[in-house]
């Protein structure tokens, strides 16, 4: 079997890739070892930067989030009972969009299947040959034979513990990595949202996000322990921390309920670098991780494929490489950005078992800068809605 381009990872960034090379007509087969169904049952959170709201209109797939999506023009940060607004629409005139991760997949899963590109479900022991070298082959194996496909390039799109990062030698594989010392405990709740923006929390109990997926569907987090389980936390323990960690005018109209979903995720900020080697290009989760505070992760995945989509596209259209040997130090160059963003959201909202008064007082004094100058609020709205690509 040959492909012009083999996709390693059936999530959203592999199959925003595949969907924008077929329509230009290049060939890209995807490579995913667990079934749509599984794809679909993982939750992920939904802020969409207009980068990645074009990227889905480019590919055909933006009809559904154009009528469910909500757009938002900015969003509200709270410490203590205090709670001030930052403005995107002010400050950069683009808004957010929130539509959740799991609809975009949904989306993409859909166009691909209408027009027969193929995906293939369900493979294991995926390995990448000769990637350091002009003919490049994936070998995998499915229903319990080993097939193999030829190809010009392959674009690893499967995440953190997918096999693509670990291709590149550890000789040229340089990793960046900060743990947090918490996590987030979030649940889904079938309750109307207690605000039509997302509230950021920065309390003495550590840090809440009010967001949500719809108008019938809620999503909250609060700070925990990493060493936490999610049987630890009852429904109402969950909504009784809520409550503490808002403001109480917020806390008296929270609508609560039973959770759907309910899990704990750890925190890190991650990079690996070079994101190309050879003829293999790193995308995604697999190249870098940034905390959930700022909502980067699916929309820095979305960046790396904006560039790579465009230089593949110049490789086979033009038959010039610029775009694709440009391709590692332009993603990384606005994926540190992201990472800076993120660390810095977050290391302003949370409390550190560390922390000291001074620290606390050190993010209160920032906080309370952002509330009140225009310049403060502006750099964190044209981080928050996206850097140009």
């Amino acid at each position: 079997m040959r492909s012009q381009v083999v996709i390693i990872g059936g999530g959203p960034s592999g199959l925003l890739l595949g969907q924008l090379l077929h329509l230009r007509g290049i060939d890209a087969i995807i490579l995913e070892r667990k079934t749509r169904e599984y794809v679909l049952g993982r939750i992920r959170a939904g802020v969409l930067e207009q980068g990645l709201v074009g990227l889905l209109e480019e590919a055909g797939v933006a009809d559904r989030m154009k009528v469910e999506g909500f757009p938002h023009d900015g969003t509200l940060i709270s410490y203590g009972d205090e709670i001030f607004r930052v403005d995107f629409q002010e400050h950069t005139g683009t808004p957010v969009m929130v539509y959740g991760q799991t609809e975009v997949t949904r989306d993409l899963y859909d166009a691909r299947e209408a027009c027969g590109a193929p995906t293939v479900f369900n493979v294991e022991n995926v390995v990448i040959h000769d990637a350091d070298s002009a003919a490049p082959f994936v070998t995998y194996d499915v229903d319990g034979a080993q097939k193999r496909i030829d190809c010009d390039f392959v674009a690893g799109c499967d995440g953190f513990h997918g096999v693509s990062r670990k291709t590149i030698p550890d000789t040229v594989r340089k990793e960046f990595e900060k743990v947090y010392p918490f996590g987030w405990l979030g649940i889904l709740s079938e309750t109307p949202p207690v605000n039509h923006e997302l509230i950021y929390a920065n309390s003495e109990r550590g840090f809440a996000l009010c967001s949500m997926r719809n108008a019938n569907l809620s999503r909250y987090y609060v700070q925990c322990s990493l060493d936490d389980k999610v049987e630890d936390w009852s429904n109402e323990a969950f909504w009784d921390e809520l409550k503490r960690r808002i403001p109480a005018d917020t806390a008296a109209q929270l609508v609560t309920g039973p959770s759907i979903e309910k899990s704990i995720a750890p925190l890190r900020s991650f990079v690996t670098e070079p994101m190309r080697w050879g003829r293999l290009f790193l995308c995604g989760d697999a190249a870098h991780i940034v905390p959930p505070t700022g909502a980067k992760g699916l929309n820095t995945a979305a960046s790396d494929v904006h560039y790579l989509y465009g230089g593949l596209r110049q490789f086979y259209e033009e038959n010039d490489s610029t775009g694709i040997d440009a391709y590692s130090a332009r993603a990384l160059s606005r994926v540190w950005k992201a990472e800076r963003f993120s660390w810095w959201f977050s290391s302003l909202m949370h409390r550190y078992p560390d922390q000291t008064e001074f620290d606390h007082r050190m993010q209160v004094a920032e906080l309370e800068f952002l509330r009140s100058n225009k310049a403060a609020q502006a750099a964190m709205a044209i981080n928050y809605v996206g850097l140009p690509y």
